[in-house]
């Protein structure tokens, strides 16, 4: 497995860790693309139960690494290509996939939160099905600081969690919210001192039940509750492949890097 990604399994529980903790766990693409061979892998695991997704250190994830945005300009036209078309038998493009992953997995996903959730960070979490946070969290969907919009299977998940308004409001202020305050929004399932270990007894809880009827109600629920995934996480990837290194966006990340006010076009 990648250097990015640590998993371990005990019994019928994986523990999927982000292992970049001297950068916050931050997503550049060697660990987007290690976050989605691990939920890959686990999928073809018929003895794994339950999956915990956790950061190693102090923060779950931090969102986008920032030295990834001169590599994606030197590569735009190409990572269009890839955002558009994710392949053969895939819904969800590379960016996606980290997050979408987990809903593809057929067991369910419990994210450990500490620190920083933040952008591509709490997108990941929302891919899972529950989230136990430590109330001394931070939590942003902090897309549009940086010019873009949330386009990691967000229209498959805040559906089911927000109004419209609220939702919104959100992704379109990137305000970073405490523990207390995603708790009471529903962002998160529930807070706790050390989610961790939370985590670890909510996964034993859950694989003393029928593997059958926890899988079945996680199954009625992905496919009850939000639209078709082919039509939100296109329409995602046509609304960022046309931002994604538009003037305005570059402005947006220059700006924060320069620690100055944009000024956009």
């Amino acid at each position: 497995m990648s250097k990015r990604i640590d998993i371990t399994i005990n019994g019928h529980i994986a523990e999927v860790a982000l292992a970049r903790p001297g950068k916050m766990n931050a997503l550049d693409l060697e660990m987007f693309a290690a976050i989605a061979a691990a939920g890959e892998t686990l999928k073809q695991n018929r003895d794994v139960r339950a999956v915990i997704l956790y950061g190693q250190g102090d923060n779950f994830c931090a969102g986008i690494d920032t030295g990834v945005f001169g590599e994606l300009v030197s590569r735009i036209d190409e990572i269009r290509e890839q955002m558009l078309d994710p392949g053969a038998g895939e819904v969800a493009n590379m960016f996606q996939k980290p997050s979408h992953v987990w809903q593809e997995i057929n067991v369910p996903v419990i994210a450990s939160l500490t620190g920083a959730v933040f952008g591509g960070g709490a997108q990941i979490a929302l891919g899972a099905d529950f989230r136990i946070a430590s109330p001394d969290i931070r939590f942003s969907i902090m897309e549009s600081k940086w010019g873009l919009i949330p386009d990691m299977g967000i229209t498959r998940n805040l559906p089911k969690l927000l109004r419209a308004d609220q939702a919104k409001e959100l992704m379109m202020t990137a305000r970073i919210l405490s523990g207390s305050e995603a708790l009471e929004m529903g962002l998160v399932t529930r807070l706790n001192d050390d989610p961790l270990a939370a985590c670890r007894e909510f996964a034993a809880q859950l694989t003393a039940r029928s593997p059958q009827a926890v899988q079945g109600v996680k199954s009625l629920v992905e496919q009850s509750w939000t639209a078709p995934a082919a039509a939100t996480l296109r329409h995602e990837a046509e609304l960022q492949a046309a931002i994604i290194a538009s003037p305005n966006q570059i402005e947006a990340v220059m700006a924060n890097v320069q620690k100055r006010l944009p000024e956009f076009k």
